[in-house]
């Protein structure tokens, strides 16, 4: 089981209750935050909003260190249909956190 530390998030969400403000707020803070008194989500789905996340191997010849091939199976795994179930299956409080999309070529 993987526990996040989402506390500085958290205490932004806190901060907006108590205050009656607004605030950005990722999605993985919004689902396990549990103090959300009034707070409710105004705006989701907008693509100016849209945080994508992406992966890289470390260059092995300015980094002679690093372990190229375990890096290079970890990418080759993510990006796979297995990899990429495990990605959109992942939830917080029953839901989906991460949206995959290795496969969409406008991505």
């Amino acid at each position: 089981m993987v526990q996040i530390d989402w506390s500085g998030h958290g205490a932004a969400l806190n901060m907006a209750s108590a205050s009656n403000a607004y605030v950005l707020s990722d999605r993985g803070t919004w689902l396990s935050f549990k103090n959300k008194c009034d707070l409710q989500i105004i705006v989701e789905g907008d693509k100016r909003l849209f945080n994508q996340y992406g992966v890289i191997l470390v260059n092995p010849e300015k980094h002679p260190s690093v372990k190229k091939d375990l890096g290079q199976q970890f990418i080759d795994w993510l990006v796979s249909p297995d990899g990429q179930k495990a990605i959109a299956n992942y939830k917080i409080n029953g839901e989906q956190l991460f949206h995959p999309n290795a496969d969409d070529p406008n991505a």
